[in-house]
């Protein structure tokens, strides 16, 4: 492990526990209030998404499949932990804050609106694309037959299934 790597795990951990930080929860050093609730959940929302981020970027580098496995499988928890988070978000948003004006109130509802195509496009692994069959469907007007369509004999299964079915 280099020390590149080191720094960037202890960075991220860093990150990950900023929330739990007394001194910025307070003010002196963070940048939300102590009574304004949705910015402390949003910016834990955040770094939980560049902790995913992070995560998802090692994963990717990763030789091990086990662990790329492992890494992918911790990805997506924290996906749909960070899913879970976007409702409360939605209802602290409407919440009025003293000090708060009426375009920042819009521009949270913004905010909150973006965080599930964030969350979504976080990469875990998982392709998004159509579902692999393993090279078997079925027919479009006869759903029980079934035939493989990547081996050479594609024309004589379906020839055969002309000749018998017509």
């Amino acid at each position: 492990m280099s020390v590149i790597d080191i720094l960037t795990r202890v960075d991220s951990i860093c990150k990950k526990y900023d929330k739990y930080d007394v001194d910025k929860q307070r003010g002196d050093g963070g940048n939300f209030a102590s009574d304004d609730a949705f910015a402390r959940l949003y910016s834990s929302v955040e770094a939980d998404i560049e902790a995913a981020l992070s995560k998802s970027e090692l994963a990717s580098q990763e030789k091990n499949r086990a662990a790329v496995v492992a890494m992918n499988a911790e990805i997506r928890r924290t996906k749909a932990k960070l899913l879970e988070e976007v409702p409360k978000l939605q209802r602290l948003a409407y919440k009025k804050v003293k000090g708060l004006t009426k375009e920042d109130l819009a521009a949270r509802n913004d905010m909150v609106l973006a965080l599930p195509d964030r969350i979504q496009s976080i990469p875990d692994g998982t392709s998004n694309g159509t579902k692999q069959t393993g090279g078997w469907t079925a027919s479009a007007s006869r759903t029980e037959i079934k035939f493989d369509s990547t081996s050479g004999n594609f024309l004589w299964t379906l020839l055969f299934l002309l000749l018998n079915y017509y």
